[in-house]
Parts: C-alpha cells; structure tokens; sequence
C-alpha cells in the first residue's frame, strides 16, 4: 500500500487587509478599478503573460498561492473578433442570467448552445471562468480568465483535490502550471494544470476566509471588457478541444 503524505502547513502566509467595497469605490471614484490580469498564451505556449514595468509582459512559468474566489462569467459577441476589447453584445457575471443581446437565462439561451460558433463547432456564447489568485507578500490577488479548454481541468480539481478532502480553496497553497495541448483539427493551444502544494493553519485560513468574501464584493465591479475583452481574440475552443477560435500549426 502507497503511504499517502500529508499536505505541509504553511505558516508563514500573512493575510492581508483589504478595504471594505465602500472605502473602495470613495477612493476610486471615477476611476476604474482592477485586478492585475495574467494572461494564458496563445498557441501552446507554455509561460503566463503577467503586466511587467514596460509594454512587454513578463513571461512567469507557474503561479503559486490561495485562489481566494472563483466564479463563472459568459460573454458573446456577435461579430468576429478584429481587435481591440470590444464589449459583449451579452454577458453574465455569474454564469447564469445575461444583460444585453439576447439577455435572460443562460441555460436556455440559444448562443449558449453546442453547434452555434464559428463553422458551427462549440458555443457562439465564450464560458469561462475567473480565478482570483492570492500570491504571497501581495496585498491583492491576481486574475486569470479561464478559457473553455481549461474548465475541464479547473473542475476536476476543486471536486478531487479540495470538496473530497472535505477542503474550501481558501484554505489551500495551489500551484498553477501550463501544458501544450492538440485539438482534433492540429491546432495547439495551452491548457492550464492544477495542483495542491500546501495548507494554511487554522488560524490563518479563518483570516483568508473573511479576506475572499472581501475580494468576491470587489470582484462584482470588474466588467467583461476590462478582462475577456481583452482575451476575445486569444485562443478560444470548446471544453472538448474542438476548434472554435485559434492559432493553426
């Protein structure tokens, strides 16, 4: 029988404090708020794009730290991208309910149907989901918009190595690394791996608990333009891998 090892508790792990949404919103009044934005290569590459000091991004091989939040969004636009960060013609900051064109309930929206994108392969209507990433020394997390093709990742392992470890991700030292991957029509593109590297004590997750309930408030006001306007032209496929958008090799 393989002896399973016990996850390290981290200690060292200072929370840090954030400013109710209130105090937020006064400081930042006509000002747009934001998290810092990392984002995943197109074409298979295998570093995440994280804002540098200049006009060029630095290049980061793995992202450690609490994912702090986590929740869905869905955006559709109705033309093809062709540059910019165009809003969405509809979007939804939980998964769930659209404002826009068409609007309404997402499960039933016929964008948000198999066969409506391009060619008729994958969705008209981009799943993907936010992970707010809070790295260690830094007051505010990092967020990484996932795409289709990594959702299948992301929820196997909150079900496997958080919910059946009877775990929340708030309590967990999570790392984040990229793969090449090959959809069925050759085109490569990265897809994101997760693992668990460490806990957080009891008295330092009872902390990082009331932080995320502080970050999911500020989360609310980040619109769709400001993060997956941004990554409407990056590699975008189904959860399959089946060519929606991408890079041909």
């Amino acid at each position: 029988m393989v002896e399973k090892k016990e996850l390290a508790v981290v200690k060292d792990i200072k929370v840090p404090q954030v400013l109710n949404q209130q105090d937020v919103l006064e400081e930042m009044d006509g000002l747009q708020f934001s998290f810092t934005h990392i984002k995943i290569p197109s074409g298979g590459g295998l570093g995440f794009e994280v804002p540098g000091d200049d006009d060029e991004p630095d290049i980061v091989k793995e992202i450690e730290g609490v994912i702090v939040h986590h929740h869905p969004v869905n955006a559709y636009w109705a033309e093809e991208y062709t540059g910019g960060n165009e809003p969405p013609d509809c979007s939804s900051m939980d998964g769930k309910l659209g404002t826009g064109e068409p609007g309404g309930n997402c499960k039933t929206c016929p964008m948000n149907e198999w066969g409506t994108g391009r060619d008729g392969v994958g969705k008209a209507c981009q799943n993907r989901r936010r992970i707010y990433i809070l790295r260690k020394d830094e007051i505010f997390p990092i967020l990484i918009s996932l795409p289709p093709t990594s959702l299948g990742n992301f929820s196997n392992f909150i079900s496997r190595s958080v919910l059946q470890k009877s775990k929340r991700s708030y309590q967990l030292i999570v790392k984040a690394k990229l793969k090449k991957a090959t959809n069925k029509s050759g085109i490569e593109y990265s897809q994101v791996n997760w693992s668990v590297i460490g806990q957080l004590d009891e008295k330092t997750t009872g902390e990082m608990k009331d932080y995320s309930l502080a970050i999911k408030d500020l989360a609310a006001g980040i619109s769709i333009e400001e993060v997956e306007g941004k990554e409407n032209g990056s590699d975008t496929f189904d959860i399959d891998g089946v060519e929606f958008k991408g890079k041909q090799v």
